[in-house]
C-alpha cells in the first residue's frame, strides 16, 4: 500500500503544471508588476535604501509559526525606505521556508504601524518615484497574502495608513483591547496605494470600505468585529502577553502537519483568485500532494472514519 500511495503521489505531482503553476508564477517577484509594466525592482530598491531607519525582524520558531515584527518605535513603527526593502526580503525568506505553517505580524513597543515615514515620503514625492514605491509595495504585500501559510495581524495600539493596508495582507486580524485601525489616507490627500483598498473591499464589502476610506473612520475593536475587519479581540490578561494570546488563537488553525496546513491555504487561495474551473483543477492537484502522504496514512491507521 505504501508503494502504491507513493507512486500515486508521484504521478499526481507531475500534473501540477496547470492552474496552480500559473498561480505560482503570479506569486513570483513580479507577481503584479514586472519589467513589462515599466517596473525595475532593483532600481526602486536602491532608491528606497537611501532612506534608512528601523527594521523588519523575522523570528522562525520550531513550532512552524513565524513572527514578523515591524521595528521602528521612535516613529511609531512607520515604514522607512529601507524597511520596505526589509519586508520584501523577509517575504522571500518565508516563501522558501517549507516547514512554516503560520505567521504573526506585529509591531514593536505596543503599537502596530503608523504607515510611511514622512521623511521618505517627502523625498520621493514626485509622481514617478511615488508610483514605483506603490508598485514595489503592492508586489510585496500581494506575495505576503499569497504565502502558503495562515497569517494573522496582531494589532496593538494604532494601525494607520500603510499600517492599516498591511493588516489587509494577512488572512486574519486580531485587535488588542484599546487598539484602533484607521485608513487616514484622505487626510493626506491620498488613497491607499499598497493594495489596501482592493483587499479591504474583499474583506468588509464595498459599502463599509467606502465609509472607512471616505470618512477616515477610526475602527475600534467592537466596530472591527461588527464589520468583519477584526476576527477576534484580545482582552488584557496579566498572565498572557498579546503575542502569546495570538499564538494560541492561531494554533487552532495551524495544528497538524505542515504539508496539510499549507495545502489548505493553497486551495483557499486558488478559490479566491482563480476562475471556478481553474480552481477546481487546482484543488484536485493540491489534493494529490497530500493523498497517500504521511499525515493521510497516519489518520487512516489511527482514526477510521466510521468507528
Amino acid at each position: 500500500m505504501m508503494v502504491l500511495c507513493a507512486l500515486r503521489r508521484q504521478l499526481l505531482s507531475r500534473s501540477n503544471c496547470g492552474a496552480w503553476a500559473r498561480l505560482l508564477q503570479r506569486q513570483s517577484r513580479g507577481c503584479v508588476y514586472s519589467i513589462t509594466h515599466g517596473f525595475n525592482q532593483d532600481e526602486i530598491r536602491e532608491k528606497l535604501q537611501a532612506f534608512p531607519g528601523g527594521s523588519i525582524d523575522l523570528l522562525k520558531q520550531e513550532s512552524g509559526i513565524a513572527v514578523l515584527t515591524i521595528n521602528n518605535p521612535a516613529r511609531m513603527n512607520a515604514f522607512s525606505g529601507s524597511m520596505m526593502v526589509d519586508l520584501e526580503e523577509r517575504v522571500s525568506q518565508l516563501e522558501s521556508w517549507t516547514d512554516c505553517k503560520g505567521l504573526i505580524v506585529q509591531g514593536s513597543s505596543g503599537t502596530f504601524c503608523s504607515g510611511s515615514d514622512l521623511n521618505a515620503v517627502r523625498a520621493i514625492s514626485n509622481p514617478q518615484d511615488g508610483m514605483k514605491m506603490c508598485m514595489f509595495m503592492q508586489n510585496t504585500l500581494t506575495r505576503l497574502l499569497r504565502l502558503p501559510l495562515i497569517s494573522v495581524a496582531l494589532v496593538e495600539g494604532r494601525a494607520l495608513g500603510g499600517g492599516a493596508e498591511l493588516i489587509t495582507a494577512c488572512d486574519f486580524r486580531l485587535m488588542a483591547s484599546g487598539s484602533e485601525i484607521q485608513f487616514v489616507h484622505k487626510h493626506m490627500g491620498l488613497v491607499p496605494g499598497w493594495g489596501g483598498a482592493a483587499r479591504l473591499v474583499r474583506i468588509v464589502g464595498s459599502q463599509h470600505a467606502l465609509k472607512l476610506l471616505g470618512g477616515a473612520l477610526k475602527v475600534e475593536p467592537e466596530l472591527g468585529l461588527q464589520i468583519g475587519l477584526a476576527d477576534g479581540v484580545l482582552e488584557a490578561e496579566e498572565d498572557a502577553l498579546p503575542l502569546q494570546q495570538a499564538e494560541d488563537w492561531l494554533s487552532r488553525y495551524t495544528k497538524g502537519a505542515a504539508p496539510v496546513i499549507r495545502a489548505v491555504k493553497k486551495v483557499v487561495l486558488s478559490g479566491r483568485e482563480l476562475p471556478l474551473s481553474d480552481a477546481l483543477r487546482t484543488e484536485k492537484d493540491v489534493f494529490g500532494t497530500v493523498w497517500g502522504g504521511p499525515a493521510n496514512l497516519q489518520a487512516l491507521a489511527s482514526k477510521p472514519k466510521h468507528k
